[in-house]
């Protein structure tokens, strides 16, 4: 007898951590930290060997992590095989080692006992805080608890995930270690109760390209093993068990993207192309090596080059050279596009390890982005030379993040003018009139766009942060997830009013947060007089597919209409509209 609740289609709303769409068949993963017996030792004797059994097994633990930092390196590259760096360094941690060590001595525990006692602590301390930064450092302390206590109890390794072909991986939370053996022809999609997208395991995920969205709370207690489910990686929203009008939709909307990325490769008559197929699309990159994605996809530029991949779990600061090679690659991608990188938005859910990140009630509100750069001059202005340096190969421009004062664009105009000084002095080929903006990513840089418009060369709407602030909703909060809307009128007027600051000014808008990379947001920004969007390279086809074929008169009318809605679901339906959303919901499957 078959399940009534199998053709009961479930829709799920969490946060997308790996772009991409893809349906498969539930297969839980279980991991687990082994359970440790409660033991004591005899004697002083005894004590000794569990010291020496407890070191050999951070021996092992620190051989076997090094093995798959390497692997990890050969198969994505040097900056995802970084992410093992955190659990190296914790092997090496005074915290870590001499407290098991005293336990072992004090309290006469056994080596796997003393271990699970001081790790829980350290689990307790950093579990009072919903940091996401501190939270993927929880994670990976779990993933090497679970690897040395199964080395201390004899276990076998559950590291290795067989499964069939076509799953989706469910799981409350998962490991980088897990997720860096997966494999990609096997597993289609990741779904979890927890995890951010800044997760080393969702990075992993990204680099694999595997669709991944997380924060979906009881998934696990939700699903069972074998059930179909659809993930949407780009909105982090997955439906269970979909009926045949929700299969019909993923199955249109997966031949429309193929469509789409068969489009980015053909030429496109501008003649022929309706105007609103005129707005520039760009790719956002975390790592140099997307580069040429993108530009596979149709990119034309890059909006947004992340440089945290240069420090984030990094021992030390990275040197110019390491960097200027970094910035180079993507503007020899791009020699005749624009390439905008943004100056390391530190502080926030990113901090890198070299650097002391200072206790915040709320770091969001805090000592974060341009706010950083008067504090650490010498890191920024070893970026800034970089930056002037490979500025030669390519139109490279600097992006300031969380600026809110002119006084801030000063800060770093007057670092840019000491990196200058350097380099003439070691007579280093640089380029000198390298275009400086600001990321308008508060409700007071928005408001304050038209003082800011006069010392900056272009505006870069970051519409993550701009969501956040505006509408005072945390977006790594779960269940705040329905209340974290880029088309909530709110948001719509203040992204209108950087839109008529720059043509009023002559300076390029652009926008690069997640709301470009979906089908109602990026309508909106187009309708409201954006004109240059910047998202993910997987979704520039799809972008440019939905685009293409509306005049643009149809989209700002939409746009208007939607910034004046009473609502945020009047809204939205506006611009659904605007897409034909209503008449091939397919569109749509998973924008509410």
């Amino acid at each position: 007898m078959s399940d009534p609740l199998e053709n009961t289609p479930v829709v799920i709303a969490g946060f997308p951590a790996s772009e991409g769409i893809a349906k498969g068949r539930v297969h839980h993963v279980a991991w687990s930290v082994p359970q440790v017996p409660s033991r004591t030792t005899a004697g002083k004797k005894a004590g000794n060997r569990e010291l020496e059994r407890f070191r050999a097994a951070l021996d092992w633990a620190r051989g076997r992590l090094e093995v798959l930092k390497g692997e990890t390196e050969t198969r994505l590259g040097v900056v995802e095989a970084r992410i093992f760096d955190p659990q190296l360094l914790m092997l090496d941690d005074p915290e870590v080692v001499e407290g098991t060590q005293r336990y072992i001595r004090e309290n006469r525990l056994t080596a796997a006992r003393a271990f699970e006692w001081r790790m829980l602590e350290l689990k307790e301390r950093w579990s009072r805080t919903t940091h996401p930064m501190v939270l993927d450092r929880l994670n990976d302390l779990q993933d090497l608890k679970s690897r040395v206590l199964g080395r201390l109890l004899d276990l076998p390794n559950p590291r290795h995930m067989e499964s069939a072909s076509g799953v989706v991986a469910v799981a409350r939370n998962l490991t980088p270690s897990l997720v860096a053996r997966l494999e990609p022809d096997r597993v289609v999609a990741i779904a979890t109760g927890e995890g951010s997208r800044t997760s080393h395991w969702a990075i992993l995920a990204r680099s694999l390209q595997i669709p991944a969205a997380v924060g979906l709370g009881h998934i696990v207690d939700r699903t069972r093993d074998g059930q179909t489910i659809i993930v949407n990686g780009s909105s982090g929203r997955v439906v269970i068990a979909p009926d045949a009008d929700e299969t019909e939709r993923f199955e249109r909307r997966r031949s429309a993207i193929r469509d789409w990325r068969q489009a980015a490769v053909d030429p496109v008559d501008s003649a022929a192309a309706p105007e609103s197929h005129q707005i520039t699309l760009r790719a956002n990159l975390d790592l140099p090596r997307e580069a040429g994605r993108a530009k596979e996809h149709g990119a034309e530029g890059v909006g947004l080059f992340r440089t945290e991949f240069l420090v984030v779990g990094r021992r030390e600061m990275p040197g110019e050279d390491e960097q200027y090679r970094a910035y180079r690659a993507v503007a020899r991608s791009f020699p005749a596009q624009p390439v905008l990188i943004r100056i390391f938005d530190l502080g926030g859910d990113k901090f890198p390890v070299f650097l002391r990140a200072p206790f915040e009630e709320n770091p969001l509100l805090g000592r974060r982005g341009v706010r950083v750069c008067a504090d650490e001059p010498e890191l920024f202005l070893t970026q800034l030379k970089a930056i002037l340096r490979a500025a030669v190969h390519g139109d490279i421009r600097i992006m300031l993040p969380m600026v809110n004062s002119v006084g801030e664009v000063e800060v770093v105009r007057e670092l840019l003018e000491t990196a200058r000084s350097d380099l003439r002095q070691t007579g280093i080929p640089f380029r000198d009139d390298v275009k400086v903006g600001a990321m308008i990513e508060t409700p007071a840089a928005a408001l304050n766009a038209d003082c800011l418009a006069p010392h900056v060369d272009f505006f870069s709407l970051g519409t993550n942060d701009l969501v956040q602030y505006t509408l005072a909703v945390d977006r790594t909060n779960t269940r705040l997830a329905h209340l974290y809307d880029p088309l909530h009128p709110a948001v719509l007027r203040l992204i209108s009013m950087v839109a008529r600051t720059g043509r009023e000014t002559g300076i390029e808008v652009s926008a690069c947060g997640e709301m470009a990379g979906r089908p109602a947001g990026a309508v909106a920004l187009a309708g409201l007089g954006v004109e240059v969007l910047s998202v993910a390279w997987h979704s520039l086809p799809e972008i440019r597919g939905l685009l293409r074929g509306h005049p643009i008169e149809d989209l700002r009318a939409a746009a208007a209409a939607a910034m004046e809605a009473a609502t945020r679901a009047q809204a939205r339906r506006i611009l659904a509209e605007a897409l034909g959303g209503m008449a091939d919901p397919g569109l749509f499957p998973f924008e509410s």
